[in-house]
């Protein structure tokens, strides 16, 4: 059974690249600030693995690349790859701002989604598994590629402020199971991590201190871009 979740606001969502030594000494700046992700484990990370749906003419890949106004991106997201913690997810754009739906499923719908049948989401309660129905049936919106990565994540209460890093990217082609333990390729080079920070209405002055002077080159990254690539240049 699926669990309707409230739609995340809309917020600011600014990335960077930034390189592990510095990483490193950002992330000592920041525990002794502000409070390690609850759902970090002792190494300080969790990982997490996302599968990506796009259509036929990959239409969400080269908007993103073009500049152009990005479409909704929907995702079945896992938690290290524990079976209780698996969600769909949208992403949207909202000018300068970002919000997220989402809806905890079971692992028997996420593989039914993933094997790109969508028979009975519209009979769905939650609206999220509604709107994928009609995408899959009207745009052929189907899963393409999987997006890896372990997540060292610390958080402010001041304006939901969170300051993340996501380390060790790597990409794996679909159709491969959701669980599947096969490695993966690595989707940026040895010494460089993606940094992010996200917040409701302004970032606190604390957090705009500790980010302060950081050698961060900040980008539009996207994940699924930075894995798709490897399909789509082939």
């Amino acid at each position: 059974m699926e669990r309707s979740q409230p739609t995340f606001p809309a917020r600011h969502e600014l990335k960077f690249f930034i390189n592990r030594g510095d990483l490193n000494a950002l992330a000592a700046r920041l525990e002794r600030v502000l409070w390690r992700d609850a759902h970090a484990g002792p190494d300080g990370e969790y990982f997490i693995r996302s599968v990506y749906f796009d259509d036929r003419a990959n239409s969400a890949y080269y908007e993103k690349l073009d500049g152009g106004p990005a479409r909704d991106k929907y995702r079945i997201r896992i938690y290290g790859l524990n079976e209780k913690q698996i969600y769909l997810e949208r992403k949207r754009k909202l000018g300068e701002l970002i919000a997220k739906d989402s809806v905890h499923i079971t692992r028997r719908l996420a593989e039914q989604i993933l094997s790109g049948n969508p028979n009975r989401l519209e009979l769905s309660k939650a609206p999220l598994l509604h709107d994928l129905f009609l995408e899959m049936r009207t745009n052929l919106l189907r899963p393409v590629v999987r997006v890896d990565y372990y997540r060292e994540a610390f958080t402010f209460p001041v304006s939901h402020t969170r300051v993340t890093f996501d380390k060790r990217l790597s990409t794996g082609s679909f159709p491969a199971g959701l669980f599947d333990l096969s490695p993966g390729i690595m989707a940026l080079d040895d010494e460089r991590e993606i940094l992010e920070v996200k917040y409701d209405q302004i970032l606190p002055d604390v957090v705009r201190l500790l980010l302060a002077g950081v050698p961060a080159e900040r980008s539009a990254i996207s994940k699924y871009v930075l894995c798709r690539r490897f399909d789509l240049m082939k």
